[in-house]
């Protein structure tokens, strides 16, 4: 293994470990790890409703704002205060968990491949949002804002587009009028709708975005912010003063961090440095990875154009057309730059049910690699050679925990590219065909690699989403438990658990009536 892939590794494993601790506390609907895209919309939403407020109420003129907004944070602190703070610790709060986001789909693993434009669109939004950010602070126009200013127009004035040096405008108090004011103004406004822009571009190619966090992480976030603007309010510095160079300021260190990096190095290394690091984010998706596993396959005959695939793909990698052979029915039709190779279309397909009596299963969609004809014979031929009194089969996943290690004499493991690829008729199957229980196991949610793979699987298995398993399947037989990769002694932990439930419950209590799956009839 490389030193890159090592430290990838160990970031992922770190990561699964944090987020399975934040699980334990405000559950996975609530763990702000597991929902740092929709933490970004939120805030974004949350800065753009303060701003508005305070785009209409302050007077924008450079002998008025600081005064304006003075009066509102102290006379008014009560809204106009309130929003401000509430301004300041939401774009505060969008680059935290915009960085977290990146660094969390780097370990993940989620750059390359049919995920590469989502990774490449997301890297001007670093730029967007800092650059929002930091022209806000001008605005405010005292001496944080004078001094932000005159860095990053010293940082500009390197680069050769201005025929004299536009620092020149900061030399004397005098120099700015408000014509620069509504300048700033324009752009403080133009940019953050184009940062909109951006973001709607960043989620097209991926189906049901996480772009609105549960309730109970939308009012705790908001509570958050509400007693960080009360406990610590937002103030300004002293008037801006282009006669005068302040000596000490209160640096917001997640935006304006690069200017005293500037002052360090120079204003061509802080290019050099920005310029680097955007160049590597963006040649990211072009590093040696993983070959991508064969896509998805139509079959046209046993097609009936349902949609269940169409909307159930993750990644909207599915398309319905007309069917050629069938008047007025549609065929899906799989997209191949964005087929994810996860199998879930196929754990959908009505079709990819083993109790059909065909020699060859052959479904409407399915996984060249790990076909569902190839998964009934791997079961039946398991689940006919398991002895002792209570016998299980377990349905694990290839990007979760090795549910291979559980394998024995009673026990007969089954493992999946995705648990979503799992076709619920299997449990029945599994349970006609001698199984006294069923354990079904993949990523936790909200780990999944593929999105909704654990999600989709538990809905199926629950008779929340079609395809669903039958009302007459005991669910007393069936146990799913979603462990990540590091969390293997839960998974053996659950496993005799649900033995010894098994063992209670006796060999015949509510089990459905037996079926002798057709190759071991044929054999025996």
């Amino acid at each position: 293994m490389s030193s890159f892939a090592f430290i990838r590794q160990g970031g992922f494993v770190l990561l699964q470990r944090i987020e399975a601790f934040f699980d334990a506390i405000f559950g996975t609907a609530g763990n702000p790890w597991r929902h740092l895209g929709a933490l970004g919309f939120y805030f974004v939403w949350i800065v753009l409703a303060t701003g508005i407020y305070l785009f209409i109420v302050l007077d924008t003129g450079v002998e008025d704002v600081f005064s304006s907004i003075n009066y509102y944070t102290h006379e008014q602190w009560w809204l106009g205060g309130i929003l401000r703070s509430l301004h300041r610790y939401a774009a505060d709060g969008l680059v935290l968990v915009m960085l977290l986001h990146l660094v969390r789909e780097f370990f993940y693993g989620r750059y390359y491949g049919f995920r590469w434009f989502s990774w490449i669109t997301g890297v001007p939004l670093i730029w967007l949002v800092y650059a929002s950010g930091i022209g806000g602070y001008w605005l405010v126009w005292d001496q944080l804002g004078q001094f932000s200013a005159i860095a990053s127009i010293e940082w500009f004035d390197w680069l050769p587009i201005f025929t004299d040096p536009a620092t020149r405008n900061f030399l004397t108090p005098g120099a700015l009028t408000d014509r620069f004011f509504s300048l700033l103004v324009f752009l403080h406004i133009g940019i953050p709708l184009i940062l909109l822009l951006a973001l709607w571009v960043h989620i097209q190619r991926v189906s049901q975005s996480d772009v609105f966090p549960s309730r109970s992480l939308a009012l705790g976030t908001l509570a958050t912010l509400l007693f960080l603007a009360m406990v610590k309010p937002t103030v300004s510095h002293g008037r801006a003063d282009l006669s005068f160079v302040p000596t000490v300021l209160h640096i917001d260190w997640y935006y304006l961090f690069i200017h005293p990096l500037m002052y360090l190095t120079s204003p061509a290394g802080l290019w050099a440095i920005a310029a680097v690091l955007t160049l590597l984010l963006l040649l990211l998706p072009l590093l040696p990875h993983p070959k991508q596993e064969p896509i998805a396959v139509v079959n046209p005959p046993n097609c009936n154009g349902c949609r269940r695939c169409f909307d159930d793909c993750p990644y909207g990698a599915i398309a319905m057309l007309p069917h050629p052979d069938k008047p007025g029915h549609q065929l899906a039709h799989v997209i191949p730059e964005l087929c994810a190779s996860c199998g879930i279309c196929a754990g959908a397909c009505p079709s990819s049910t083993p109790f059909r009596s065909v020699e060859q299963l052959v479904t409407g969609i399915d996984m060249p690699q790990q076909p569902v004809d190839a998964l009934r014979e791997e079961m039946e031929r398991k689940i006919a050679a398991l002895t002792g009194p209570v016998k299980i089969a377990v349905f694990g996943c290839d990007c979760a925990v090795d549910a291979r290690r559980l394998e024995s004499g009673n026990t007969a493991v089954m493992t999946l590219m995705c648990t979503g690829l799992l076709p619920p008729s299997f449990v029945e199957y599994a349970l006609r065909g001698g199984a006294d229980g069923v354990l079904v196991t993949g990523c936790r949610e909200g780990s999944c690699a593929y999105r909704f793979g654990t999600q989709f699987t538990e809905q199926r298995l629950y008779g929340q989403r079609e395809p669903h398993l039958r009302p007459t399947v005991p669910l007393e037989r069936l146990r799913m438990a979603w462990a990540d990769s590091h969390e293997m002694s839960c998974l053996k932990a659950t496993l005799e658990e649900f033995r010894e439930h098994l063992q209670t419950l006796g060999a015949d209590e509510n089990r459905p009536r037996a079926y002798t799956p057709r190759r071991i009839a044929q054999n025996g």
